[in-house]
């Protein structure tokens, strides 16, 4: 298999797993301990974050373009299913949940997001739960937000008002005693 580089161009949206969706805002050649290296500079406004990614690295380290209509369409479909609750500890829940989020896969974390939702009539989260739900959920309504062109905001109510038909339909299961 012939190993091709990824190629972005100056303005282009992508992915970077442990950030989320940053912006191609310069191409740099730079020389490093004697190195001539070309970098992708990205920007995330949300973090106020410039990262330099060696263009020979970017497919190692995960970088990608923005994913297609149908992986969001999918991710989509995924929140729209029944939460799985485990019963492990939260602690390895957590770093579950952490590592799907930071894998850059959009079914991952709209896994993350569908399994952390609390509907108003629902328990309450724990601090660290809510932490990890609002992270995966920025992080899937950033993605959605470049895809569709609308702002971080819009995509997240659009999120949200998914979970909350799936909450009101698999709530309706659990009767009070």
């Amino acid at each position: 298999m012939a190993a091709k580089a990824l190629h972005f161009d100056v303005g282009d949206y992508v992915v970077y797993p442990k950030h989320g969706v940053g912006r191609v805002i310069e191409l740099q050649k730079q020389e490093i301990a004697g190195m001539q290296l070309e970098l992708y500079v990205l920007r995330f406004e949300k973090e106020r974050m410039t990262l330099r990614v060696p263009t020979n690295k970017a497919e190692s380290v995960g970088m990608r373009k923005l994913s297609s209509d149908k992986t969001m369409r999918e991710a989509m479909e995924t929140l729209k299913g029944k939460p799985k609750v485990k019963r492990t500890m939260w602690s390895r829940r957590a770093q579950e949940y952490e590592a799907k989020i930071n894998s850059g896969d959009l079914a991952s974390i709209a896994e993350v997001v569908r399994d952390l939702f609390r509907a108003d009539d629902q328990p309450e989260q724990s601090y660290s739960e809510r932490q990890i739900f609002e992270g995966a959920c920025s992080r899937l309504a950033r993605e959605l937000a470049a895809m569709e062109q609308i702002d971080e905001p819009a995509a997240q109510e659009k999120i949200l008002d998914i979970l909350r038909k799936a909450a009101a339909i698999y709530n309706k299961d659990k009767v009070p005693a």
